[in-house]
């Protein structure tokens, strides 16, 4: 790790030297980006060593000089929120004007294929079966919001400075085509309840496991001490996270998952889960001025259903490996500041590795944002398994977010549930909404002690709150929770 630092700064020395001394800064600050509003803001960049460097924007002046290795960063005081254009101006042996400029909200959506893929493939989807959840396949002939800005993340570039300074766009047109769909739906939806500019800066790779996103240390210590981590540790997380810990943000995105569920990874994809929020946690912390304590927010998405049972590969997999997968995320949300969304219901064909859902997604992504991060009195997550009680033959279930309360989607009586007596055998159950609470049973379990909801690949269960967000699977023997240790 550290040599592959020394390396790339050698690198960005020798293009500052050959430059003949010019004042560079790096790809995320350019014309058209969006500033984080509250917090110190960093600009930094590179220069001839002991170069006096000139920072001005919003009124702020800012002077430093480049260090002994060319390297320099003013700290702005925190920006007021506006949607008016203005000008960020770098003097040094060069001016750099970067113009329309706007303040607001910053977020990084990060992850494998479900979160790269790009608006240009919401046209050419299948027509969506669940009517309710909408289908936007003109959104890109629609899109033409000068407040939502858009940084797309090129893995070879990020690094090296940038001369041309027009790596940020407006979220429209060509620049949107190849974005994150989820990351633009997610930016859309709080513009539309904030009013406020939207910067969403998106750092995907298609096919990629957790690993490459993780430092590779951080896979080195504690519960991986001994285990072999695999899958390039950091290959993804030095040139394409790390360079952007400067740039202030509120906080990440993630849609991640497939590749790890096929090697049918639990317990072990939850501790690196957690290693990587609080690795780029403490970059972020590490890397601006902020004296804060609260953790920045991390929400994330759930796998979709899949038929991960009828692949062939070289781990066998069965129609319990994706539910156990999920409960593995799940395990997440014991961390502070961390929101899951669910995607049970979000994928319309098993054999789609990628459903088409994707402002549905971005949608619920917002929504833990609108209510955690800025203070919108809504329910934001479905129903999520909260205890169990077993008296005589039944079990009755309490839920967390039941919001207004519980309901069966389509009106019929509730499916998905299944209950085991001591055998150990689970059973189709009848599962009856009554208050907040679920009862639970089945004929011919006299004392039951486990229920499990949702746990198949195969099923689309119809317990909604009446806020139309689908309950969460999970398993009341989950071996998991006393596994995992968030701290």
């Amino acid at each position: 790790m550290r040599l592959k630092r020394y390396i790339l700064l050698f690198i960005l020395l020798t293009v500052v030297l050959t430059a003949k001394a010019r004042v560079l800064l790096p790809q995320i600050l350019a014309s058209n980006m969006v500033l984080q509003r509250d917090k110190p803001v960093n600009i930094w960049g590179y220069a001839a060593a002991g170069e006096a460097i000139q920072v001005g924007f919003s009124g702020q002046l800012k002077q430093t000089l480049a260090d002994a290795k060319g390297k320099w960063s003013v700290i702005l005081d925190p920006l007021k929120t506006s949607a008016v254009p203005a000008e960020m101006t770098i003097k040094g042996s060069n001016t750099i004007i970067l113009s329309n400029v706007l303040v607001g909200e910053v977020w990084l959506c990060s992850g494998q294929s479900n979160m790269e893929y790009g608006m240009r493939k919401i046209a050419k989807v299948k027509k969506p079966l669940k009517e309710k959840l909408g289908y936007p396949f003109d959104e890109l002939e629609k899109a033409h919001n000068s407040e939502i800005r858009i940084f797309l993340v090129n893995r070879k570039e990020l690094g090296k400075p940038d001369s041309l300074h027009r790596s940020w766009n407006v979220a429209r047109d060509s620049a949107l085509k190849s974005f994150s769909a989820v990351g633009y739906f997610f930016a859309k939806e709080l513009y539309n309840k904030l009013h406020i500019p939207i910067g969403i800066i998106s750092s995907a790779v298609s096919g990629s496991p957790i690993e490459p996103w993780i430092p590779k240390e951080e896979l080195q210590n504690g519960y991986f001490k001994d285990l072999k981590a695999g899958n390039d540790p950091g290959k993804f997380y030095t040139p394409m996270i790390e360079p952007l810990s400067p740039f202030a943000l509120r906080g990440f995105l993630w849609y991640q998952g497939e590749t790890n569920c096929f090697l049918k990874e639990n317990i072990t994809y939850s501790y690196k889960m957690k290693a990587l929020i609080n690795s780029w946690r403490l970059a972020w912390k590490l890397a601006s001025a902020e004296k804060t304590k609260q953790e920045m927010p991390f929400y994330y998405v759930q796998i979709a259903p899949f038929n991960y049972a009828a692949t062939k590969g070289k781990v066998i997999l069965n129609a319990q490996t994706e539910p156990e997968f999920w409960e593995a995320q799940a395990q997440l949300l014991r961390l502070p500041n961390t929101g899951m969304v669910a995607t049970i219901d979000l994928n319309d064909y098993s054999d789609d590795l990628h459903p088409t859902y994707k402002w549905e997604i971005g949608r619920r992504l917002a929504l833990w944002a609108l209510a955690k991060d800025y203070g919108q009195q809504i329910n934001y997550a479905g129903p999520m398994y909260k205890t169990a009680k077993f008296r005589a033959s039944t079990a009755t279930i309490e839920f967390d977010h039941v919001g207004s309360g519980l309901q069966s989607i389509d009106g019929k009586a509730l499916d998905g549930f299944t209950i085991a007596g001591a055998d150990g055998r689970f059973v189709p159950a009848d599962a009856v909404i009554r208050g907040d609470q679920v009862t639970v049973s089945a004929r011919g379990v006299v004392k039951p002690v486990a229920v499990r909801f949702g746990w198949d690949e195969a099923m689309r269960p119809n317990l909604y709150n009446k806020d139309g967000l689908p309950a969460i699977a999970f398993r009341t023997d989950n071996p998991l929770t006393k596994q995992f240790t968030p701290l």
